[in-house]
């Protein structure tokens, strides 16, 4: 066993298995208008892995065959670049399935997605937005120069069509990353600091703030040295809390990858580390109870009050 299902078997939760399947998380596509920082998977304009028609159409197979999967978390890179993103985001809608839809916001300025926030809006799609600090200086220095401006002029559209703002029912959720190997801090305080400067800066609103956590993998994980990332890790290790465990996002969802294969999180796409089970023999009930690979990164996810795409989980 690894260091984590060690720690798993000390505190009577090994091994780590799925608790029911309600959410499919669909990278859509490592493309994308930005190169950052901190990815886990190096997204790039230079990336050309993107998902098929062919490929949407068989989860939307599964969604209309499997009512307890009530959630679609669409991701990627930039999950828009993808030439089929309004059709299939518009395609589940149809079925009624809650949609959660992942942006840097920067390219909702990009030519020819200008219309993308409004169209989210008229089907009232949940976003998270990645927005890995509040700053100019701290954005740009993750993001590349000027894409704090362009993600601070989506959030004004998005704020406008109502997105965060009281009795809309429009969800806008704001994403944190810290800059490099540290375990993200206070969500809760992170939040009102989030809030507070967004709203005096710039007047935009949000609903909930997410603290995410590095994963030392990808273009992160290259740029440390060894000692650093081992250092990380344990630092990791030693603030798990075994509270966290059960509500691990890997335990209630599937990730898809741009090539249709099935993965226990979007984290070990990145290692290649699929479920034996392919998409055409998607089979509810084993997904459903199968044992999840684990390694001592997943110390990142069960750090403090947990970490998750979903926000802190104890």
């Amino acid at each position: 066993m690894n260091d984590f299902d060690n720690i798993l078997y000390k505190n009577g939760q090994y091994p780590l298995t799925a608790d029911s399947v309600s959410t499919l998380q669909v990278n859509m596509g490592y493309k994308c208008n930005l190169r950052c920082t901190h990815c886990h998977i190096e997204a790039s304009p230079d990336r050309k892995e993107m998902m098929s028609l062919k490929t949407m159409t068989v989860i939307h197979d599964i969604l209309i065959n499997n009512e307890n999967i009530n959630t679609v978390d669409i991701t990627g890179g930039s999950p828009e670049l993808n030439p089929y993103y309004k059709y299939f985001i518009q395609a589940c809608r149809n079925i009624n399935k809650n949609i959660i839809v992942r942006t840097n916001l920067a390219v909702l300025t990009e030519p020819g997605k200008e219309d993308i926030p409004d169209f989210l809006a008229e089907i009232r799609v949940k976003i998270v937005a990645s927005l890995p600090c509040y700053t100019e200086e701290g954005v740009d220095s993750q993001r590349g120069k000027g894409t704090y401006n362009k993600a601070i002029t989506a959030l004004k559209k998005l704020n406008a069509l109502g997105y965060g703002k009281e009795g809309t029912g429009l969800v806008i959720d704001i994403m944190f990353n810290p800059a490099g190997a540290a375990a993200a801090p206070d969500q809760k305080m992170l939040e009102n600091a989030y809030r507070e400067k967004l709203k005096e800066m710039h007047g935009v609103t949000f609903n909930n703030l997410i603290a995410l956590s590095n994963m030392p993998i990808g273009r992160l994980g290259r740029s440390m040295p060894d000692h650093v990332k081992d250092s990380y890790v344990k630092e990791l290790k030693d603030k798990f809390n075994p509270a966290t465990v059960n509500n691990l996002m890997c335990r209630h969802l599937i990730s898809v990858s741009p090539d249709g294969r099935l993965f226990d999180c979007d984290f070990w796409q990145v290692f290649n580390l699929n479920i034996r089970t392919k998409l055409d023999t998607f089979d509810y009930e084993t997904l459903s109870n199968r044992k999840i690979l684990t390694s001592p990164l997943c110390f990142m996810c069960t750090a403090g009050a947990g970490a998750s795409c979903g926000g802190a989980l104890a």
